[in-house]
């Protein structure tokens, strides 16, 4: 029997400190030498996903943005992307608009650089995203453009957005309500006082593109871990689903095993034990 293995990487794969482990990162390469399929489903873009997995080997396709693309390491090229149209993309911009909230508006740019656009004033955690991401090669931003005041770009992946509770979750619920876009909104892992929003082309999440892969190796089982909200839909179509010891309630109780924290390598040691019983 052959089994995918995918796993969130925030508060998930990732330690506290945001890295892939030394341990981790050796326990899954070994793992993956002898023929184990592991992956990651990670709402971060290829230009942060490549360094933190650059000591994890791995033959797979990463699942990046939520679901909205597939990230080939091997090529390091885009795949199976799904874009949101222009008429959608004038709707969430105008309600975003309605709510005080600039979105961060994710376009794919020649060569497949990510073109990344916001407009209008940065809060804190805006301006902290920016800085710990301006200097990667895979990924640009362009803040305070005409381009950036375009409310239908082409080529749009995803329209991201960060801020107080009180104002992201009644958004996301009025872009539920007037588009067919698949949206998250959950508070984020690193403050309860911060809720992120994910805006995707309809249909999108991390499970579909988990079912993607899954086919395409031919696997015909499926474990997946996860801590937070956007996980729910791959753990729920997963054979076994697994939550990590931090994960949030909500994740918890749709898991089939509470494994041990992100702290403690816990997603490559269950890895390890369960491909030697499965051999």
């Amino acid at each position: 029997m052959k089994t995918l293995y995918v796993s969130d990487l925030d508060g998930t794969l990732l330690a506290p400190d945001s890295r892939v482990s030394r341990r981790s990162a050796s326990i899954l390469s070994e793992l993956s030498g002898k023929g184990a399929l592991i992956t990651v489903a990670t709402a971060r873009t290829p230009a942060t996903v490549e360094p933190l997995l650059a000591d994890v080997k791995s033959d797979l396709p990463a699942i990046v943005m939520t679901g909205a693309s597939l990230w080939d390491r091997k090529t390091k090229r885009y795949a199976d992307t799904r874009f949101i149209d222009a008429d959608t993309s004038r709707t969430v911009r105008e309600i975003a608009a309605r709510h005080g909230v600039d979105p961060f508006t994710y376009t794919l740019g020649k060569g497949g650089m990510l073109e990344v656009y916001r407009n209008g004033e940065l809060a804190p955690c805006d301006r902290k995203f920016i800085d710990d991401r301006s200097d990667l090669p895979l990924k640009r931003f362009h803040l305070d453009t005409p381009e950036g005041d375009d409310y239908a770009l082409p080529d749009t992946i995803l329209f991201f957005a960060m801020g107080k509770p009180e104002r992201i979750f009644p958004l996301a619920d009025e872009l539920r309500a007037a588009t067919l876009c698949s949206i998250s909104s959950y508070i984020d892992i690193f403050g309860d006082d911060t809720a992120i929003l994910e805006v995707l082309a309809p249909g999108l999440n991390k499970a579909d593109s988990v079912k993607k892969i899954a086919a395409r190796c031919e696997a015909d089982r499926i474990v997946a871990f996860g801590d937070n909200l956007n996980d729910i839909s791959m753990l729920e179509i997963a054979d076994v689903a697994v939550a990590v010891g931090n994960a949030r309630d909500e994740v918890k109780r749709v898991a089939d095993v509470v494994t041990g924290t992100n702290a403690d390598d816990a997603v490559a040691r269950f890895i390890a034990d369960d491909f030697r019983a499965m051999q």
